[in-house]
């Protein structure tokens, strides 16, 4: 009977020294699927602008490509709300079409009939909530993501 009570503290301290370890691994996967996230934000972000700056005409004026701008940034051309991910600013948002980028964007037809447009977003800096469980990435940049597609005039 003696044995059995002198066995109740074996568990407590087995749990003791797991626990670090599961809370790192809980940690590490919360923070993974965040950066995830926000990189999906910002995909879907670029691409429903493209859309939209697909539809404007080329050479657009600064009002137009600000409401693009916006619409990367806060999901709204106003530019009202809080931005779709934390840390995203207008000024990460870059637009091309053939007037804006013209070795890259190349007039198609004669009037021209195809505008080519892409939106990039680079220089995102994604910040862990918890960078004890990051170590070194509590803080890093995604790649510049971008989304072009063809608009017809």
């Amino acid at each position: 009977m003696k044995s059995h009570f002198r066995q109740w503290g074996v568990a407590a301290v087995e749990f003791a020294i797991l626990l670090p370890v599961l809370l790192l691994i809980v940690f590490g996967i919360t923070e993974f699927g965040r950066a995830l996230y926000n990189y999906n934000t910002l995909v879907k972000a670029a691409r429903d602008a493209a859309r939209y700056y697909a539809t404007q005409q080329p050479g657009n004026p600064p009002a137009k490509e600000t409401e693009i701008q916006n619409l990367a940034v806060f999901g709204n051309t106003a530019g009202t709300g809080n931005p779709l991910a934390p840390g995203l600013a207008t000024t990460m948002v870059t637009l091309c079409d053939w007037t804006s980028c013209p070795a890259t964007h190349q007039a198609q037809g004669a009037a021209p009939v195809v505008n080519l447009v892409t939106v990039t977003i680079s220089g995102y800096t994604f910040q862990s909530f918890v960078p004890f469980v990051t170590a070194n990435l509590s803080s890093f940049a995604f790649a510049p993501i971008s989304s072009t597609m063809k608009g017809i005039l």
